[in-house]
């Protein structure tokens, strides 16, 4: 959600704050601010909007500290408490303009910490519940600015990612999280502080990432760290596995566009050295579960929110059908307020593409909690449900930059079936079968090319129906799952209201809203229950609902009598669910750009959720 950038080197800050929150605009954003220091200084620029109206202002700037400062920070707000104007942006000053911070999180108790400032005269001007947070660090100071962060942070209730700065202290730059990343990257004679690895990557390959209840502090001298006791503690360096230039969008029109074609590479780069042909099965060693821990697994379950979610959906049917493990998927922020029945022969798996999904972390401690077996299934390196669950697979997908999830998709869809494959050799799956499996994940790119292939075509069909407002999408068995996730795309980032059912489910309601003006796409792969669906389709166009139906390749038949066709290729169930997927994420995107909407940033949509 939220940007944080903050910088302590020999360059001029603002410069390199503004270009790294620019780094971090997908996360989605609706208002952007800098702070800098210099010469016990404090000056602040904010605006509503996008980062380049930030960018101008910046560069128009008369103030000492902006146009000077080799120390500052930066953020940008998507806005929860407040309206996101200049007043509500970030960073926030205290009441004496002599502190200043910016912060991503929730601060749960901020009414009661406003109430209690204003006892003493300290009254907030925002309607945000970070400058409660500011004020009170400001009130807790008594010349030491660590020491006033963690007495301010034992009264606090919530989640934060935190830089603070104050002119009183004029070299020296504070950081905390609980709940909320933060990286702090380590350059030649310079620090950089981020909530996202790809707001520092230009500058350092080097980092350090803060756990909850982590306190840093940056000066001159480097880079100390602390617990919320004050008792020193120290976190390993490690190497940043990222591609800045992944940041960029090159000859793409959009991110998406680009991660979309990227996806035949993303899918070869996280099966690559994880099927073994010779046994039939996948290596799978971050799991670390040895063939009589994996026999001995009772129940599988999935968690996951949002398109992580419907990639667990299929997993759950790969699971059940190839190894025979009872699986179930779980939303996530449910998960840990029903009280789950969680066993220690459950295997419990996470997806989350940035591994910092507040819903999912939540529902990993519930799970661990219970004693189950954790594992994760992240594409961020570092991040912190791959950091807590201490094993799992990581997609390397590369960077995902477009808030509509595209490339991550998939790649959990084949990590997924790896799964499923790895448990079901361990079961009842005979060699044979786990090389069929293994040959055809690796078909996956290949695939998927021939889909993309197909982008000017899907092109074509999309700019027919660009002037809709409502949309169904169909399918049985691996693809209703894909069916759902088609439906996610669609209204995503082109703003038409779109659902995905279980076609025998368009009866039992939903066919009561079809009319000419409502398309429906039927996942009609050559899958079982085909016939069944096709069927549900036609009751659909027996109403005057205009059907695009999704064919397997050579089957011209079905496509007969329905108003349009997109076709993918001919492959076994489990397989056809990644091809259909690119499909729909083509058709959702051209239809979206018919529409001129804004395909990498939707409207009040973040990239990384990281509060519940």
């Amino acid at each position: 959600m939220c940007g944080i950038i903050g910088y302590f080197g020999k360059r001029k800050a603002s410069e390199i704050l503004v270009d790294g929150l620019r780094r971090m605009e997908y996360r989605g954003y609706d208002s952007a601010g800098v702070a800098c220091l210099h010469d016990g200084v404090l000056g602040v620029v904010k605006n509503p909007g996008k980062i380049k109206g930030l960018r101008e202002k910046v560069d128009a700037s008369e103030l000492a500290p902006i146009r000077e400062a080799m120390l500052g920070m930066g953020h940008t707000r998507w806005a929860t408490h407040g309206e996101p104007n200049e007043m509500n942006a970030h960073p926030h000053l205290d009441a004496s303009g002599h502190f200043v911070m910016v912060h991503n999180g929730i601060i749960e108790n901020y009414k009661e910490i406003k109430a209690g400032l204003a006892q003493h005269g300290i009254t907030c001007v925002s309607d945000t519940d970070s400058e409660a947070l500011v004020q009170l660090i400001a009130y807790c100071y008594q010349g030491n600015l660590e020491k006033a962060v963690t007495e301010a942070l034992k009264k606090v209730k919530g989640t934060y990612g935190i830089l603070v700065m104050t002119d009183h202290e004029p070299e020296k730059l504070v950081a905390a999280r609980c709940g909320s990343p933060i990286v702090i990257g380590l350059g030649k004679d310079e620090t950089l502080i981020a909530s996202d690895a790809s707001a520092i990557i230009p500058h350092t390959r080097d980092a350090m990432y803060l756990e909850d209840y982590d306190m840093a502090v940056i000066t001159a001298d480097g880079v100390q760290m602390f617990d919320l006791q004050h008792a020193p503690i120290s976190r390993e360096v490690t190497e940043m596995d990222w591609d800045a230039g992944a940041a960029e969008k090159g000859d793409y029109a959009h991110f998406m566009l680009k991660e979309m074609f990227a996806q035949p590479a993303a899918i070869r780069n996280a099966i690559r050295g994880r099927l073994d042909l010779t046994m039939g099965t996948a290596l799978l060693s971050g799991l670390d579960l040895s063939p009589r821990d994996a026999a001995q697994i009772n129940r599988v379950l999935v968690i996951g929110c949002g398109t992580s979610m419907n990639a667990g959906m299929v997993g759950e049917y790969a699971i059940e059908e190839m190894a025979g493990i009872p699986a179930e998927v779980e939303q996530a922020a449910e998960f840990r307020y029903r009280n789950p029945i969680v066993s220690p022969q459950d295997l419990v798996i996470a997806i989350s593409q940035s591994g910092e999904t507040a819903d999912t972390l939540a529902a990993v401690r519930e799970a661990k909690h219970k004693g189950a077996i954790v594992a994760g299934l992240c594409n961020v390196v570092g991040s912190t449900i791959a950091r807590e669950t201490g094993r799992g697979v990581y997609l390397h997908a590369g960077p995902e930059i477009g808030v509509a999830s595209t490339k991550a998709f998939t790649c959990q869809v084949a990590v997924m079936l790896m799964m499923a494959l790895k448990l079901a050799r361990g079961r009842r799956m005979p060699r044979h079968e786990g090389e069929e499996l293994c040959r055809g994940i690796e078909r996956l790119p290949e695939l998927v090319e021939k889909v993309l292939a197909q982008s000017d075509a899907i092109k074509i069909v999309a700019e027919k129906y660009a002037d809709k407002e409502n949309a169904f999408f169909i399918g049985r068995g691996y693809l209703f799952p894909v069916a759902m996730e088609g439906a996610l795309k669609l209204k995503e980032i082109s703003y038409i209201h779109a659902e995905g059912y279980h076609a025998a489910e368009l009866k039992h309601g939903p066919i009561a809203l079809l009319q000419e003006n409502t398309p429906i796409i039927a996942l009609l792969n050559n899958i079982p229950g085909k016939e069944k669906t096709i069927g549900n389709a036609e009751e659909c166009k027996a109403r005057k609902a205009p059907v695009i139906a999704v064919v397997s390749e050579g089957d011209e038949a079905t496509a007969e009598g329905f108003d349009d066709r997109i076709v993918v290729p001919d492959c076994p169930p489990c397989i056809a669910a990644v091809p259909t997927a690119v499909a729909l994420q083509l058709l959702a995107y051209h239809i979206a750009a018919a529409r001129s909407c804004e395909i990498d940033q939707p409207r009040n949509l973040a990239k990384s959720v990281t509060v519940e």
